[in-house]
């Protein structure tokens, strides 16, 4: 079976991003150290899988588009086995709203936006 290790997405601040990232979803803090290049980098997540949050330390360039630039990231989805009425609670009180509530087959959804324009989607599966 393959499955997915690890993401990287550039943001504005990794330390701030991997904080709420923490406290909403429970995760950890794997690693943090300089670029392997330029920049810093934070890991976040569990033992199975993480997020590199990168940046450049200055600056970004100005965000494309969303959902209309070839290989741009559209959405991260994280799926949870606890109720999703206390993740959206700990999404809104992290200061992110809530939004495009949507049941499909067994899975409940949303999603929202967090400070650098990444759309996040929490999933549940129902009964």
């Amino acid at each position: 079976m393959i499955r997915l290790d690890h993401a990287n997405i550039t943001v504005d601040d990794p330390d701030a991003t991997a904080a709420w990232l923490c406290d909403v979803f429970g995760w950890q803090v794997l690693w943090r150290g300089s670029g392997i290049e330029v920049g810093r980098t934070v890991h976040v997540g569990t033992d199975d899988s993480y997020i590199a949050l990168f940046t450049f330390g200055g600056p970004n360039a100005p965000r494309p588009a969303r959902y209309r630039t070839q290989g741009m990231l559209n959405q991260l989805s994280v799926l949870t086995e606890e109720d999703i009425g206390a993740v959206e609670a700990r999404v809104a009180n992290a200061g992110f709203e809530p939004i495009n509530h949507r049941e499909a087959g067994a899975r409940r959804r949303f999603c929202f936006l967090d400070h650098d324009g990444i759309e996040w989607e929490v999933a549940a599966r129902q009964g």
